[in-house]
């Protein structure tokens, strides 16, 4: 199996495991997941949706970020809001999760090996081993993913729900 084959395999699988969880949580979308607060399932969408935004088209691409609107409140180092009104609807922030990542998906089909380890155009200084290639940040979207993943299964344990196993 070549690298591409598996990153393409490791994203969809972050991507298969954390939609159904957002999805879960549409009735429930600002619940925290402890008592003492956390990321609730609006801002972990909301950043998801961001993030993609930001290392398919901002870092690799060199290009704005098509959610850049979003930046304060859902890019990296914000902080969850209690206030629901403050985000777009939780059913428009899961559509551009799905659009952006279809979009990601589409992208790394066309890639060859050596397209993949090309110079990412823009990436944040001092995390170019990070984010240096295209190949680092598919890689990074997934390990993303699967960290947030996390984070929305604790929301969905907080509200007494059954795990869901997907």
């Amino acid at each position: 199996m070549e690298s591409k084959q598996q990153l393409m395999h490791s994203l969809r699988t972050a991507y298969s495991i954390t939609l159904p969880l957002l999805e879960d949580l549409q009735d429930a979308p600002m619940t925290p997941p402890t008592a003492h607060g956390g990321n609730h399932p609006t801002w972990l969408a909301g950043h998801l949706a961001h993030s993609v935004g930001l290392l398919v088209w901002e870092i690799m691409q060199g290009k704005p970020n098509p959610l850049a609107d979003w930046n304060e409140l859902f890019q990296g180092g914000s902080q969850p809001q209690s206030d629901g009104a403050v985000y777009p609807a939780y059913e428009e922030i899961l559509s551009q999760f799905k659009s952006l990542h279809e979009e990601a998906f589409a992208l790394l089909e066309t890639l060859t090996e050596e397209q993949l380890d090309q110079p990412s155009k823009n990436p944040p200084p001092n995390f170019e081993e990070v984010f240096g290639t295209w190949r680092q940040c598919f890689g990074a979207m997934a390990l993303h993913l699967t960290n947030h993943r996390g984070q929305a299964a604790v929301c969905r344990t907080a509200l007494g729900r059954e795990p869901l196993l997907v």
